[in-house]
């Protein structure tokens, strides 16, 4: 049994058992995916996949212990990795940074300026995906620092801090018959095309949840990932946006007119997480606390290390 033949069980999971997707994954052929496969199976004993031909549908019993395992291993393999990294390379490195474009484009720009200032050697990389992903990329160690507005906070395996609450606007062509109405409410956009995030993005569940609420079925026409390609469908007419207020900043010559809706949704928070329980170099703490000066260096480093009762104690090896 080795490294890679776990990597190829775990990821085989990932990618819903299709083993061109784990080789591309690993940087493998097919062929030798298949051979590790078979290799352990023989050396357990056991069939980890259910099988239709040669097409893997699942996991077995066995195959589903295995995972478990595997992935506990992977994992204090990788807090291995840090332990070193950690001591070595104090002042230098790469911080990976998964969080939604929302995020990126309006909201980290200033602290990644304050933070390069800080930490000059430190290179950045910034990775954009769905709260979902960003979730996957922060458990599996591709990410050290995951932000975003939904999800973070339920993931027992994460440790999440608040960074700042946010309210939804809106964003009418100029002219636009809401710009007349004296108190916006959900009855007059119900009566509008909506223009807002996918679900899973930006606080789009405070949208559903308001209008479920009211007892209205909103009319949205388009729903996107990004918030620039949402106001870009606004300016051609199509409908009206729905925005997190900070990616509603509107340039003087601005053909939209940005309208309050503080009293329609729900605040939303967006969260910054680690991994549970991980080691971490000293500026992945440091940039935490750039984001949220309420927040105490003891008091990250405590809720970041602690881990779930059923886990065994996890040592604070931090400089």
């Amino acid at each position: 049994m080795n490294f890679q033949q776990l990597k190829i069980i775990r990821e085989a999971a990932r990618c819903e058992f299709n083993l061109t997707e784990v080789a591309n994954t690993l940087f493998t052929s097919q062929s030798g995916v298949s051979r590790h496969i078979r290799d352990l199976e023989d050396e357990l004993g056991v069939d980890i996949f259910v099988r239709r031909g040669k097409r893997l549908l699942g996991m077995t019993e066995p195959g589903k212990a295995l995972l478990t395992i595997a992935e506990r291993i992977l994992d204090e393999a990788s807090r291995v990795r840090r332990l070193a990294d950690v001591f070595t390379n104090e002042t230098s490195g790469v911080l990976t940074i998964a969080t939604t474009h929302t995020q990126a484009r309006y909201s980290l720009p200033g602290v990644i300026k304050a933070f390069r200032a800080l930490w000059p050697q430190v290179r950045l990389e910034l990775k954009q995906g769905s709260p979902q992903e960003i979730v996957t990329m922060v458990v599996a160690g591709e990410a050290d620092i995951g932000i975003a507005s939904e999800q973070l906070v339920n993931q027992p395996t994460l440790a999440a801090f608040p960074w700042f609450s946010w309210h939804h606007a809106l964003l009418v062509p100029k002219g636009h018959a809401l710009e007349q109405e004296p108190q916006l409410s959900l009855a007059a956009l119900s009566r509008y095309p909506l223009i807002t995030y996918r679900q899973g993005i930006t606080g789009r569940s405070r949208v559903d949840r308001a209008f479920q609420a009211a007892g209205l079925q909103p009319d949205i026409v388009l729903s996107a990932q990004d918030s620039d390609v949402v106001k870009t469908y606004v300016e051609l007419g199509l409908g009206i946006g729905i925005l997190a207020d900070q990616a509603c900043q509107l340039e003087a010559e601005a053909k939209l007119t940005r309208l309050d809706a503080h009293h329609l949704f729900d605040a939303s928070t967006v969260w910054l997480a680690l991994k549970r329980g991980q080691l971490q170099r000293n500026y992945v703490w440091q940039f935490l606390e750039l984001c949220n000066a309420n927040l105490s260096l003891e008091e990250i480093k405590r809720q970041a290390l602690s881990v779930q009762e059923e886990e065994e104690p996890v040592i604070d090896f931090q400089i």
